[in-house]
């Protein structure tokens, strides 16, 4: 038997209890007469003492320990004299008195430790000894609690879970696919699913009304902090439904996360609609868990004479409650910030309130104080607030200033990981035009239904449909999405037609979903939460990669089994491929 507990496990109620503990080596201190060994392992750590009075030999042993050897220790548990109140074994100790070997370890390339000494780089190569350290456990730990009580949740309100392909057909809408050769097919080629989203509409064909998945999902696009090659979804869709049906369903099993696993209550979501978002935070997914809400700014800023503000098609502020005090040095830095090249803003006016009721601006040989009395009095602002202003084109205005309020959020201590403001964004455009192309694309996917009312203008305005779309917004990130679906055959071949696809090209790529609802399609609809994100987010953490047992790098690079990697030219040979010179 190599333990009959854990090392997380032992009080000082078990002591006089003769025990077997196996773990790995945290470290040990060599006090003279005595040896003191911290074993450990995914539990927890326990003490392991050795005294050179009683069993030389042993003590001598355990100072030939290195770091994370794992050894196997019988002995018995005696109260500790200088007891540990920063672990919950930190009242006793094992005195060993007998001790193995089960294998000896290298140095480790980083100590394992919860703050340890090692980058990322080296961090991801090592993963496996990355994965030792407490709070990348913690992370794994919460991500186990979190599909257990998503499963919980689901099956308690009648969700079936249905496991879907991962060898399908390549699309090509959306992000580009992760394509795999067919031996058995020369020259073609299975991709790799981007979201199980026209399975789970078949499966509503079906009958089977509540579906879910757990599933892992490819995209191969750029990667930053909250993407991966590989991700994980909780992908769920319902039968007879309206998108009511569907808020409600999934709002309850996001408080029902946040009370098991946080045991935070969260009140009812607020919906705000996509236009509302853009117009007052410039962004569809808001962190509201601060005001700075912005404001138009062009009636009381424009025609005085100042060109920057005359000649934008649109003057936005912010204001940052109780900012008046800031020196120039932290003016200039919010203005350096914003001038930053992945923001893009060309300079940034301030509007200082003074508590004495006097005004000072960037801009002061434009605008008189009568003028900035008119800006605080437009916007509410108060004595001791500053007033910040970007202007250009709406659509970049927008995003620059949303990038502005963020970063004063978080300057400003307002964004606080332990408080959660979620909400659902609803009534997205159906379609956007993209200029490159000159046609429309789907805002979310091609399978989403138009707004009943807005039906009547698919055809003749369809930049000014909206989609019966929805999205889960959590402390400014999208959580998940999803969409009342097209279950009409006609109207998804309109909807193909407004995309730019033939006919054929539809019926090559979707005919066998649109046969489908010849015979007898319901109303359906569903949405897809990152699963990933909603991890980190539980878990305070901006990377989803602390959540992930083995994540890839920003270059989709698995660096520990060094991957992707050439394969072997008989391989090749067999998949009928050839590559590039």
């Amino acid at each position: 038997m190599h333990r009959t507990h854990t090392c997380g496990e032992l009080r000082i109620q078990h002591v006089g209890t003769e025990v077997t503990l196996s773990g790995w080596v945290q470290r040990s201190r060599d006090l003279g007469g005595m040896t003191f060994i911290d074993l450990r392992d995914r539990y927890g750590m326990t003490q392991l003492a050795f005294n050179m009075d009683t069993n030389a030999g042993l003590c001598e042993a355990a100072r030939k320990l290195g770091r994370e050897f794992v050894v196997k220790a019988t002995g018995k548990i005696i109260e500790r004299s200088s007891k540990n109140k920063n672990i919950p074994t930190g009242e006793i100790e094992i005195e060993v008195s007998a001790l193995e070997v089960l294998n000896a370890a290298k140095t480790p390339p980083f100590t394992i430790e919860d703050d340890t000494d090692g980058g990322e780089d080296i961090r991801m190569e090592y993963r496996y000894l990355d994965l030792r350290r407490k709070p990348v456990m913690n992370n794994l730990m919460l991500r186990h609690r979190m599909s257990i009580e998503s499963r919980k949740y689901l099956d308690s309100i009648g969700f079936l879970e249905v496991e879907t392909p991962y060898l399908i057909k390549s699309t090509p809408e959306g992000a580009r696919d992760f394509v795999v050769p067919s031996r058995m097919n020369p020259g073609q080629f299975y991709a790799l699913p981007q979201s199980p989203q026209t399975f789970k509409q078949l499966l509503m064909v079906s009958g089977y009304d509540k579906y879910y998945q757990i599933v892992k999902c490819f995209r191969d696009e750029d990667l930053r902090a909250d993407r991966q090659p590989e991700f994980t979804q909780i992908d769920c869709e319902m039968a007879f439904v309206e998108q009511e049906d569907i808020l409600n369903t999934f709002e309850g099993m996001a408080r029902h996360l946040f009370k098991t696993v946080k045991n935070v209550d969260v009140a009812e979501f607020p919906r705000m609609t996509y236009a509302d978002a853009m117009e007052h935070y410039g962004s569809d997914k808001p962190d509201i868990r601060f005001g700075m809400k912005f404001q138009d700014m062009a009636s009381v800023t424009k025609d005085k004479g100042f060109a920057i503000f005359d000649g934008a098609e649109a003057v936005l502020g912010i204001v940052a409650e109780g900012c008046a005090t800031y020196s120039r040095k932290q003016l200039d830095a919010l203005t350096d910030f914003v001038r930053r090249p992945q923001i893009g803003a060309k300079g940034l006016v301030y509007c200082k309130v003074n508590e004495d009721g006097s005004f000072k601006s960037s801009v002061d040989k434009f605008y008189s104080t009568e003028d900035q009395q008119a800006w605080a009095a437009h916007t509410g602002a108060k004595p001791g607030d500053l007033i910040l202003i970007l202007s250009g084109d709406l659509d970049k205005t927008r995003k620059q200033l949303n990038e502005l309020r963020l970063h004063l959020g978080k300057e400003l201590g307002l964004r606080d990981p332990n408080v959660f403001a979620p909400l659902w964004v609803i009534d997205f455009p159906l379609l956007e035009w993209d200029e490159d192309t000159e046609r429309y694309h789907a805002m979310h996917h091609p399978f989403t239904s138009p707004k009943p009312e807005h039906m009547h203008m698919l055809e003749s305005d369809p930049g000014k449909v909206n989609a019966n779309a929805y999205d889960m917004v959590i402390n400014g990130v999208e959580i998940g999405g999803g969409s009342i679906r097209i279950h009409d055959r006609e109207i998804q071949s309109r909807m193909f037609d407004l995309l730019g696809f033939t006919k054929e090209e539809a019926l090559a790529q979707f005919g066998f979903l649109m046969n489908a609802f010849e015979y007898g399609a319901p109303p359906h609809g569903g949405l897809a939460l990152g699963f990933d994100r909603l991890c980190s987010l539980f878990g305070g953490s901006d990377s989803i990669r602390d959540f992930i047992a083995f994540p890839k790098n920003n270059s989709g690079r698995d660096v520990m089994i060094d991957a992707p990697a050439v394969i072997d030219g008989e391989q090749l040979k067999e998949l009928e491929l050839k590559l590039g010179k």
